[in-house]
């Protein structure tokens, strides 16, 4: 499995979100605490990406968070008022490389998957089908993350609502590969939307993360099966 988080609000630096926060996604990278029986830890590449004035930026790496002797600098001289980033614990047979690493970009979005598809990739070959042959050559990587995220991608280009689509692509994938677990994060930069389906989710105003990562009160767990859409002000649980 993998941690990940996502924040909208007045800017911040990547630091605060990250570095600073004593059970920070750097912690989480070697001691998460509520993995569900996916792995023990996070070491198999991570990302972060934030938004500037001209759009969404990423850093990934394919190596573990705490080993990148570049991150503490750039966490602390980078601010941005959203943010998406994600530390990954490879599924057994999937390429431990950096694109493999959330988050996904495209079209001012950005995008992580905290879980597993299982049966992959015979288990989705149908749900495959309504996808360009060009977006299936130019997947990130080949890896069930990469795949969820052509699939939103491709769905959400055709106009479809973003809450509404990643609850009908946690419908179709579940129903497709029973047990899966299909934690999903996305971001225009605005807004938050994710899925707790089979892994733990928290959220705070402006906050949605597998882990809390600090004792503010304010932190709530997500029920399993929700949607969540938030932002600095409000968030919204809904059942999938």
């Amino acid at each position: 499995m993998c941690r990940h988080l996502a924040y909208v609000g007045r800017p911040v630096t990547l630091a605060a979100l990250l570095l600073e926060p004593p059970h920070s996604l750097l912690r989480q990278s070697w001691a998460p605490r509520d993995m569900r029986g996916g792995g023990t830890i996070n070491a198999d590449g991570f990302g972060v990406g934030w938004y500037t004035p001209d759009g969404p930026v990423r850093y990934r790496r394919g190596s573990p968070m705490w080993s990148d002797a570049a991150l503490p600098d750039l966490a602390r001289s980078t601010s941005s008022g959203a943010v998406l980033a994600a530390v990954r614990s490879a599924t057994v047979g999937m390429p431990v490389v950096e694109t493999a690493a959330a988050p996904f970009a495209g079209d001012g979005l950005l995008f992580s998957h905290n879980g597993r598809v299982t049966g992959w990739p015979h288990s989705v070959a149908k749900l495959a089908g309504e996808l360009p042959v060009t977006d299936l050559l130019t997947l990130d990587a080949p890896t069930d993350a990469a795949f969820l995220w052509a699939l939103l991608r491709h769905r959400l280009r055709g106009g479809a609502d973003p809450a509404a689509a990643l609850a009908a692509l946690v419908s179709e994938v579940d129903a497709a590969a029973p047990g899966s677990r299909l934690n999903l994060l996305l971001t225009d930069g605005d807004r938050i939307y994710a899925t707790a389906a089979g892994h733990s989710l928290w959220t705070r105003p402006g906050l949605v993360a597998s882990e809390p990562y600090d004792g503010d009160p304010a932190w709530q767990p997500v029920p399993d099966r929700s949607l969540v859409v938030a932002d600095l002000a409000t968030h919204n649980v809904e059942d999938l």
